[in-house]
């Protein structure tokens, strides 16, 4: 059997509504040699039989147990996986069409760079496009350095990932401590091999729809403080946490108003950061951009 180039690694949860359109986005892919292996992680709904129905007919390697988690589900992916490089892939979003050959084709001819990434684009639950690039990531940015990462100045969006395979082992894989599978790698890749580069190219159209992690605000920012402790001995460390903190309070005066004076204390700090934030406590918010 040929090796593949890239590996794609899928973890299946609950997205029946989804994961088809999703597999064959990625089975659409021309121009590279690349394997899809999918692991439906104890799903509760259809996702299962969809997955399994779709394996048969269109030939990708499917595995469905009980639940364990997303961290160990992409472990575990990462250990099958047979491709020189690998990019993991949401079961609710889209790839569009070139990607896997575009960064493959990047990677081979920059062989000392560990990972790269792309563009987002938003859709909505029903599948249509947003105009613009996601402005919460990255547009027209090269790279990306370690204390940019650090210090939350400049952000990386995980679907559109590429990594060599045998770096990602080296460096110890996804740490199974945190839900952030991808956050504490991109920190260990940038502090021991430098900014990562982050191509023009749109690599993911980024589903938005009620169950998206990134609405769980208090899970996730309670979750980077933790990820910003592994470094508490960096010189940046306090800077690090400080800024965390400042968009903490930031998402909470857009989304619950209340709950920003009750935790205005625990995320206050006396920095610029935190205090140009302040007034949006007293702005309504259809004056206010998330």
């Amino acid at each position: 059997m040929e090796t593949p180039l890239v590996s794609v690694l899928l973890a299946s949860y609950n997205h029946e509504a989804y994961v088809e359109a999703a597999i064959r986005s990625i089975l659409s892919q021309q121009g590279v040699s690349f394997e899809l292996i999918v692991i439906d992680d104890g799903s509760t709904d259809q996702s299962p039989l969809i997955l399994e129905s779709l394996s048969k007919k269109l030939g990708f390697q499917f595995i469905t147990r009980p639940n364990q988690g997303f961290v160990s589900t992409m472990n575990e992916l990462a250990k099958l996986a047979r491709g020189r490089y690998f990019c993991s892939f949401a079961s609710d979003d889209i790839m569009p069409a070139g990607r896997l050959m575009i960064q493959s084709t990047f990677m081979e001819e920059h062989p000392n760079v560990p990972v790269c990434f792309g563009q987002t684009m938003e859709m909505n639950a029903s599948g249509t496009l947003e105009l613009n690039l996601d402005e919460r990531f990255l547009k027209g940015v090269p790279e990306v350095t370690f204390e940019e990462l650090f210090l939350g100045q400049k952000a990386l969006h995980g679907c559109t990932e590429m990594i060599r395979r045998d770096l990602f082992f080296e460096v110890g894989g996804y740490d199974s401590r945190f839900f952030f599978e991808d956050f504490p790698l991109w920190l260990r890749l940038s502090y021991q091999y430098g900014p990562l580069p982050v191509l023009e190219n749109v690599f993911c159209y980024y589903r938005l729809h009620g169950n998206n992690m990134h609405l769980n605000h208090e899970k996730m920012y309670s979750e980077l403080l933790r990820i910003i402790d592994l470094y508490s001995e960096h010189p940046l460390y306090k800077r690090a946490v400080w800024h965390c903190k400042s968009n903490w309070f930031s998402s909470l005066t857009y989304s619950n108003k209340m709950k920003a004076l009750q935790m205005f204390f625990k995320l206050a700090s006396p920095s610029w950061m935190f205090l140009r934030r302040v007034p949006k406590l007293f702005i309504p918010r259809r004056f206010l951009k998330y």
